[in-house]
């Protein structure tokens, strides 16, 4: 829990904290400790936004900061559901195709209106035979072509995204591995 917490402001003075604290009292005690901040009960604390992310969070109930919460990598820590549907591209897509039979629709449509997840990750998926970057396009537009149904359905989506083959679940050596490949899942965030 040693991240930075920069560009702090209280009373037009900027401190940049850099504090290691295994508790909010601990950090509320080096907070109270530095006199720029003239706070009266400054709260620490960790709000984690409806995507999942957690952002770190300095309020004395008057004014505060937010920092996002990042690995010692630099990436934001987010607490993403588990993939809840995966749809193989074959059933629901044709050949080179983005666009979703009116029976499949009916499935997409009734599966997000019965799940109860706050929003929903969903990212496109190819095999191998293509050219890269037309696997990434594919792939974007299978995603979007599903993000649109559950966002008809009333669902929220927080991303939708094409991998191409970057991210193959099987090899591509095969054509049962090819199969598996090409698909679209769907990651339920609660």
């Amino acid at each position: 829990m040693g991240e930075n917490l920069n560009l702090l402001r209280r009373g037009g003075v900027v401190v940049t904290l850099a504090l290691a604290f295994t508790s909010q009292a601990a950090f509320a005690q080096s907070a109270a400790n530095l006199g720029d901040i003239t706070a009266s009960n400054v709260v620490p604390g960790i709000w984690v936004d409806p995507d999942g992310c957690e952002h770190w969070v300095l309020d004395d109930g008057v004014a505060g900061y937010m920092s996002p919460h990042l690995t010692r990598a630099g990436l934001p820590v987010c607490n993403r559901g588990a993939t809840c549907g995966v749809l193989p591209s074959d059933q629901f897509f044709a050949t080179n195709q983005y666009t979703i039979s009116d029976a499949g629709r009916k499935k997409l449509s009734d599966f997000f209106k019965s799940t109860s997840a706050t929003s929903f990750s969903i990212s496109g998926h190819t095999d191998s035979r293509a050219s890269d970057a037309y696997n990434l396009s594919l792939s974007q537009k299978r995603a979007d072509a599903v993000a649109a149904i559950a966002i008809a359905a009333g669902a929220k989506v927080s991303e939708s995204i094409g991998y191409g083959e970057r991210k193959p679940r099987a090899t591509n050596a095969t054509t049962a591995g090819m199969a598996e490949n090409r698909r679209v899942e769907i990651v339920c965030n609660r």
